[in-house]
């Protein structure tokens, strides 16, 4: 991977696309602080993160989602998101089980999982984990939210409310940046694109331009 110039702004959703071995996994990696990178700098909100470790990174306030679910199959549902409710009380410094209940119902709420909340998390099927992931992540109050293939495995419902869910969080001055193969959803929901292929960067700029660009087309190969 080379070349790779990205800049994801709050308030805004950026969309990360292209083929299969593109190398837009590896840049989440990058990004998060899983891989370290050869040469070139991170920064989040301003600072050079290039060499602080992922859980540094999180508690700077960088959250994401993983292409494959990670979740703790044999806690409850609620507990999964607990777990990422209890990293802002770390960043804070301090330990609130009250707010982190507060912000544990909240984000259960908001992805719709009050019913499956006391559940082991291992007996739901792949689109609930997929929004018990998101909720986790988010539930940990990140300033920027790194989204792998947010909406694989969700059903029209579970769509509809992810990009209601993002759309605010957007809106709130959040800044998304997201991989996803589902063109028209980030024709919905981007508000500007980066294509990549080979690990280099093809195209970069407002949605409806990356996607018309003869390169992406070509690039991306009508992505399903």
């Amino acid at each position: 991977m080379a070349g790779v110039d990205l800049v994801a702004l709050p308030g805004r959703i950026t969309a990360l696309i292209g083929p299969n071995g593109a190398g837009k996994s590896t840049l989440f990696d990058c990004l998060a602080g899983t891989v370290r990178p050869d040469a070139g700098r991170v920064l989040l909100g301003g600072r050079d993160v290039t060499r602080l470790p992922a859980h540094r990174r999180v508690r700077l306030g960088l959250a994401r989602t993983f292409q494959q679910i990670a979740v703790f199959p044999t806690l409850s549902v609620a507990d999964n998101v607990r777990v990422g409710a209890e990293q802002q009380s770390r960043r804070a410094g301090r330990s609130d089980a009250r707010a982190v209940a507060e912000r544990t119902a909240r984000a259960l709420r908001l992805f719709g999982l009050q019913a499956v909340a006391a559940e082991p998390a291992g007996a739901q099927p792949s689109g609930v984990l997929r929004l018990v992931e998101l909720a986790r992540a988010l539930a940990g109050g990140p300033r920027v939210l790194l989204l792998d293939e947010p909406a694989a495995g969700l059903d029209a419902a579970q769509t509809a409310r992810l990009v209601s869910v993002l759309r605010g969080l957007a809106e709130r001055g959040m800044a998304l940046l997201l991989v996803e193969h589902d063109a028209e959803l980030v024709a919905e929901l981007a508000d500007s694109v980066y294509a990549m292929a080979e690990g280099r960067m093809v195209a970069g700029g407002p949605t409806s331009a990356v996607l018309a660009d003869p390169r992406v087309s070509r690039a991306w190969g009508g992505v399903s």
